[in-house]
């Protein structure tokens, strides 16, 4: 109700944005049944008032939940090419996954390896080494 409230006051700002994309998520039963529609449509309102490349690959994860694997990957390539994201291990975490979806499982492997290279915390290389070992197998 609260994000409802501030999505209409007319003020919409990156916290409230990124409020309303966290309640479209809260309110998904599932990934799959989260309305990825409306996440788009909320990060590209987001890039507006708060540009980033973080942001930009937010909004690359949501169209391909969207659009399709090619879609987001096609918007993960053109954001390597800018090279802002190139020592960001998420990058290439997600850029990995979509490899794996589309059934490249060779630039997956090279994509989570380079994930697991740039990780720092150790949840997240367990993470990404199962994530290798689950592939090369």
């Amino acid at each position: 109700a609260l994000v409802q409230q501030a999505m209409m006051s007319g003020s919409l700002g990156p916290y409230t944005l990124q409020a309303a994309i966290a309640t479209v998520h809260s309110l998904a039963p599932s990934v799959e049944a989260t309305s990825w529609a409306q996440v788009v449509v909320l990060y590209d309102m987001l890039l507006k008032v708060s540009p980033s490349p973080v942001i930009e690959l937010n909004r690359a994860i949501a169209l391909a939940m969207r659009d399709g694997p090619a879609v987001g990957l096609a918007v993960i390539e053109e954001l390597l090419r800018q090279g802002e994201l190139a020592d960001y291990h998420p990058l290439y975490s997600a850029r990995a996954e979509l490899n794996r979806r589309l059934g490249r499982t060779g630039d997956a492997l090279s994509s989570y390896r380079r994930a697991l290279e740039l990780a720092r915390q150790e949840p997240e290389r367990r993470y990404l080494s199962g994530k290798i070992e689950e592939l090369a197998r």
